[in-house]
């Protein structure tokens, strides 16, 4: 907006400098420019591929009916939202817009072709499956994957960095910086590989309440069936043979959900690496002029991964929400969904904004080596988990209780202790010496194998659309 301080939502206040770009997908004006798409798309497809007016579009015409949506800019917009004033109907306004476009032109007498057999949700369940679509593609599941390859890097740097692991929030057995790192790149990429594979959105073009009535009647020897599945294919989504009036959003529910748990994910790595920083496990480099506290001059706050987290929290009750309601709607629709629908770009736009906090949080972090390592040296309390299964492998009895006896609940427990104790068992001198050149700081399993072991998956994106794209994406479905 003009001025973003008399913004109500944030995303148009103070974020707009960071996702206002995205406006190209969920603002009224890019819904309205998908729904002309879709609009002529048909038009168009009536013609060339069902042949109901018996004359087939050349490509001058068709190249005069495409430009109506490729040129569609604000003003476009405005005249459409001019038009609704008086229909007080957002899709019958977007076909009274392309009819004016029409005028004049060899097409002027095909008009009542414009959308023809539709009810509005025809329009709008391919327009919003369309939009998000190319969101996904383009936008989300890329900053998804530039988080997964700053979190590979600081893994891959740090694989073989031994840290004390924490159960419960107390000392556990050790780990190293780089396996707790590649644990969540391997869980954030299972679900992006589940959410890429949904692109294609299930979509329908089945007129008032599904049944491909009105069409049945006007042309009933066209497979009106399979005009659908190809009409929908060629926008590359996946074709719904059986709606209501409204296709029934199953299919939103399943990225909402994807990207919720994504979000979920991350969330929880943001509070880790908030933890970490606690700690002192991680430094954060300073911004000149950047204040962290307004009384306290030597404070460097996490605010990056604090603002993803809470970011990522708005997301996450959007989503949920709309996953939740979108797959009701009482009886064969109630308008119940069409505000709901206007919020997805909301839910994605705080998605986006809280990745690329986290991103930002941690090009700010240094990894603090001595911090972490003085904090596990004199751990030597760790090595009771592994001196017991030794002890249980020679048949030593009461193995477990012996060790629970020496360590538990007692802090401070230290080499001589550990090391002494060792010395007096009675097992394989191969098994003694081993447990005896054990240290805190060796007892890490396979943790840097770990890392080394996982192969990062591609991080490039889709690009287009599966089918060959929507005239949206540049692809071009045609």
């Amino acid at each position: 907006m003009e001025n973003s301080l008399l913004a109500i939502s944030p995303l148009d206040g103070r974020y707009s400098d960071k996702v206002s770009y995205l406006s190209q997908y969920f603002a009224e004006a890019s819904l309205i420019r998908y729904r002309v798409l879709i609009e002529i798309e048909w038009f168009i497809f009536i013609f060339n591929e069902l042949d109901l007016a018996g004359v087939a579009l050349d490509s001058k015409k068709i190249r005069t009916l495409r430009e109506i949506y490729e040129d569609f800019d604000l003003d476009c917009a405005k005249r459409v939202k001019e038009i609704e004033k008086t229909t007080n109907h957002d899709v019958k306004a977007v076909e009274y817009f392309i009819k004016e476009k029409l005028k004049g032109t060899d097409l002027e007498k095909y008009c009542e072709f414009v959308h023809f057999a539709c009810t509005s949700e025809d329009i709008n369940n391919l327009a919003y499956s369309c939009s998000v679509r190319d969101f996904l593609e383009r936008e989300f599941l890329v900053t998804v994957r530039d988080t997964v390859k700053e979190i590979y890097a600081l893994a891959s740097a740090n694989k073989g960095v031994a840290m004390l692991s924490r159960t419960h929030g107390q000392t556990a057995t050790p780990t190293t910086l780089g396996k707790e790192m590649i644990n969540f790149v391997v869980r954030l990429e299972k679900e992006i590989e589940i959410m890429a594979s949904f692109t294609a959105l299930p979509a329908k073009i089945n007129g008032a309440v599904g049944n491909y009535n009105a069409h049945i009647v006007a042309y009933p020897k066209v497979d009106w069936q399979d005009a659908g599945k190809k009409f929908t294919e060629s926008l590359g989504l996946s074709f719904n043979p059986y709606t209501t009036q409204i296709e029934p959003h199953d299919g939103f529910a399943f990225v909402f959900d994807s990207a919720k748990r994504l979000n979920t994910i991350l969330l929880d790595f943001d509070r880790d690496m908030w933890t970490y920083i606690s700690l002192g496990y991680f430094g954060q480099s300073t911004v000149k002029g950047e204040i962290g506290s307004s009384t306290m001059p030597h404070k460097v706050n996490p605010i990056d991964f604090e603002n993803s987290e809470g970011n990522l929290g708005v997301a996450n009750a959007l989503l949920s929400h709309m996953s939740e309601k979108l797959p009701i709607s009482r009886m064969q629709r109630d308008l119940t969904d069409s505000t709901v629908l206007r919020n997805i770009g909301s839910a994605f736009s705080y998605s986006i904004l809280a990745y690329k906090s986290t991103i930002k949080g941690i090009s700010k972090c240094e990894v603090n080596k001595k911090v972490i390592q003085d904090d596990l040296k004199d751990r030597w309390e760790v090595l009771a988990e592994p001196i017991q299964v030794v002890m249980r492998k020679n048949l030593v009895k009461n193995s477990y209780e012996q060790l629970k006896e020496l360590t538990r609940g007692k802090g401070g427990i230290s080499k001589t202790t550990v090391q002494s104790f060792i010395k007096k068992l009675k097992i394989k001198a191969e098994d003694k010496k081993a447990l005896l050149d054990l240290t805190p700081e060796k007892y890490i399993g396979l943790a840097t194998k770990l890392v080394d072991n996982y192969e990062l998956k591609s991080t490039e994106g889709l690009g287009g659309c599966g089918s060959g794209g929507c005239g949206s994406c540049g692809g071009g479905c045609h």
